[in-house]
């Protein structure tokens, strides 16, 4: 009778994964995770730009109504809130933005006034800027 003396040992051709092939799994699957993770990175970051920018184009909105509704728009002048002003358009040394707006006599109209409003903040070194223009009659119009 002959003893089997390689039975821990499997042969050649069995099922199974060789070292080479779950290092080439791992380097692939590293990429794609890293790629995830700047996708991710982008997405934080672009969402939170929208957010201030969104924030300022409230800003000249609201300031654009209240020019827009006093009865006789050609007593407006140009002007600015008191600087920087926070979300909420108060006052306050810590805030990021600057509103300003400016009044003018478009064509030489007598009753009409076109309103620029601009809301400024810096962001990563650079000025941004939302600007809303319109022509206003008065009383909301």
């Amino acid at each position: 009778m002959r003893l089997e003396m390689n039975r821990g040992i499997q042969p050649a051709g069995n099922k199974g994964f060789t070292l080479i092939e779950v290092l080439i799994t791992m380097a692939i699957f590293s990429i794609g995770v890293l790629a995830v993770a700047s996708m991710q990175y982008w997405s934080v970051r672009n969402t939170a730009s929208g957010n201030v920018m969104t924030l300022a184009a409230n800003l000249a909105r609201a300031q654009m109504e209240t020019l827009k509704s006093v009865p006789d728009v050609t007593s407006l002048s140009t002007g600015a809130s008191p600087n920087p002003i926070d979300a909420d358009g108060n006052p306050d040394p810590d805030g990021i933005f600057t509103r300003t707006w400016v009044i003018a006599n478009p064509l030489g109209t007598s009753g009409t006034r076109r309103i620029d409003v601009t809301v400024g903040w810096r962001r990563q070194g650079q000025n941004r800027s939302v600007v809303l223009t319109s022509i206003s009659r008065g009383n909301g119009t």
